[in-house]
């Protein structure tokens, strides 16, 4: 590039004649002007083509010539001298700009290579620093974890008063562990925290740290704590620290790979820093089964702070957040819709809210109502709805009672959900119909009877098809899948079958990779095994004979209620207790 410079400045000249033909065309006085300079000649030659007068310019080398300002003079031409450029001026224009210039291209691509200033500042920490100003978060913005919330109260008091607990002779926790489902607001939580303490927050993800070249990952953690230590007091958080801490040692492959280097240097880090200059990690996880367990020893993360799925004021509180920007409907009830959404976290409750400001406005109206709602529950819950689906008429006759089966074994037995609604317009990927059952309140456990009652629900669409049609078809697939997942966990976890005893064969949240390489070890023998496949068998089998002799019972029921749902495709809680009702009074 450099050559390429030169030349086109210095080089040659494009359209450069002879010094021969240059004195033919001045005595031709064809020369309208020139430039002398002590090594060339610059001017330009007049032309005549067709009638039309051109310009053309020209360049020739310079000849020890004293007759030519005469012959210049004699014609009229107009000459002119120049300076020439000094060794300085040419040394500048022929190395130190093209140099320059290409520097700057090389720092420009350079910095493409990443978003910390490029392959130089590899080892540079990646983490964002957010400024107090920039933190708007605080604890009124979060709801439905008071809990936790209290618990990392102290944490900020920790943060704006340290000298309350050092002059006690108190040492400040060096990190707190977040600990809950996706979604509960481990991520918000700790902003709210920053916010409320008034502090820096520093916030990276635990893959953030880790890269193919060695070293890397251990160089970010020691850039981040350098930077943390110039801002105390602040908050570093780590988020899905299991990324980066899961236990060592577990590598298949073995040897000491850069996940494991960059985890000790953390650990080195979280033991080196002194708390006492008011600076706190937090991280979050969702598989706290999977961290190392020297991450969680006492000096390292002191605290562990559980973010739980909300319950029902918790949720109706989550709502009153995430619709502040909503207009709703004067009818609408945010505690009915938090009883409608048992086990939703608040991620899935903003999503219903978005979900159902977006129903509304499709439908051009002012307010979101609560049937925007409800179908927008649905929509998280079931999937998109498919009308325009064709089914022909056997399967629909089919899928009706199927749906029909489910709701009457749920509507017959006393330990299950209230049937919300019954629909044979398909949902979702593969879902041709589905039965919406919610609880009346929050669930925390189940005893035994309420189990196999909730088999029986999932199986009462497959007995309702054999029954009708004397045939099954495998619309009944997925129930089948949970009916014998909590039949195989009744035995295995909770010690449910009178057979095997109150033995639990396996630990629930135990990750598999810690065990071998090869896949989870079984802490039974193949005898127990084969016990456990047939106490499943048999307590689906007990259920599938239960429920069938209830839908027999139920049969003229079944059959009128699945009519009625192929004529009007939805049926509501309402319709079907009073279909019900009447059915009793005719037999009363």
């Amino acid at each position: 590039m450099l050559v390429s410079l030169h030349t086109y400045l210095f080089g040659p000249v494009a359209g450069s004649i002879s010094y021969s033909e240059f004195k033919r065309l001045v005595k031709e006085g064809r020369v309208e002007s020139c430039q002398i300079t002590s090594s060339l000649i610059r001017g330009t030659i007049k032309e005549d083509e067709i009638g039309l007068q051109k310009k053309k310019t020209f360049v020739t080398a310079r000849v020890d010539d004293p007759e030519l300002v005469k012959e210049l003079e004699a014609k009229g031409i107009k000459y002119s001298g120049d300076y020439e450029s000094t060794g300085i001026q040419k040394f500048l224009f022929t190395w130190i700009i093209p140099i320059g210039i290409f520097f700057l291209i090389w720092r420009f691509a350079f910095k493409k290579f990443g978003p910390t200033g490029g392959v130089m500042s590899f080892g540079r920490s990646k983490g964002k620093l957010y400024a107090q100003e920039d933190l708007k978060f605080s604890f009124n913005d979060v709801a439905g974890i008071d809990e936790a919330k209290e618990e990392l109260s102290e944490v900020v008091e920790f943060l704006r008063t340290p000298h309350k607990f050092t002059n006690l002779g108190g040492k400040i926790p060096k990190g707190v562990l977040l600990v809950g489902a996706p979604g509960t607001g481990k991520t918000l939580l700790a902003k709210a925290v920053a916010g409320e303490a008034g502090v820096p927050f520093f916030s990276i993800s635990g893959s953030e740290f880790v890269e193919m070249f060695v070293g890397v990952g251990a160089a970010r953690v020691r850039d981040m704590f350098n930077q943390a230590d110039q801002k105390a007091p602040c908050i570093i958080f780590i988020d899905e620290l299991d990324a980066l801490g899961k236990t060592r040692g577990i590598n298949p492959i073995g040897g000491h790979d850069e996940r494991e280097q960059t985890l000790n240097q953390l650990l080195v880090e979280m033991d080196g820093f002194d708390s006492n200059k008011g600076f706190i990690i937090m991280s979050a996880t969702n598989r706290p089964e999977t961290l190392d367990p020297a991450l969680l020893r006492p000096g390292r993360f002191d605290r562990q702070v559980v973010v739980d799925r909300p319950d029902l004021n918790g949720r109706e509180a989550i709502l009153r957040i995430h619709t502040k920007g909503v207009k709703l409907d004067t009818n609408v009830n945010l505690k009915s819709i938090a009883a409608m959404t048992p086990g939703f976290v608040g991620a899935d409750l903003a999503n219903i809210v978005n979900e159902a400001a977006l129903l509304a406005a499709r439908r051009n109206k002012q307010t979101v109502g609560t049937s925007e709602i409800e179908e927008a529950i649905e929509r998280v819950m079931a999937g998109l709805e498919k009308k325009k689906r064709l089914i022909n008429k056997k399967e629909k006759e089919i899928v009706a009672h199927h749906e029909c089966g489910h709701a009457l074994v749920a509507s017959s037995l006393s330990t299950t959900d209230k049937v919300k609604k019954i629909s044979i317009i398909p949902r979702g990927v593969a879902a041709l119909g589905y039965t919406l059952q919610l609880p009346t309140e929050d669930r925390y456990m189940m005893t035994k009877v309420e189990l196999v009652d909730r088999i029986s629900v999932l199986l009462g669409g497959r007995v309702a098809e054999e029954l009708i049609f004397n045939e099954v078809s495998t619309g009944a697939q997925n129930d089948l899948e949970k009916a014998s997942d909590i039949a195989r966990r009744m035995v295995k976890y909770y010690g449910m079958s009178d057979k095997l005893g109150i033995v639990t064969f396996e630990q629930e949240n135990k990750p598999a990779f810690l065990i071998g390489a090869l896949g989870p070890k079984k802490e039974y023998s193949e005898e127990t095994a084969r016990e456990i496949d047939l106490e499943v068998k048999r307590i689906v089998d007990e259920t599938y004979r239960k429920t069938k002799e209830i839908l027999e019972k139920k049969k003229d029921m079944l059959i009128k209620l699945a009519k009625t749902l192929m004529e009007k495709e939805i049926i509501e809680e309402e319709e079907l207790e009073k279909i019900l009702n009447e059915e009793k009074e005719k037999k009363n």
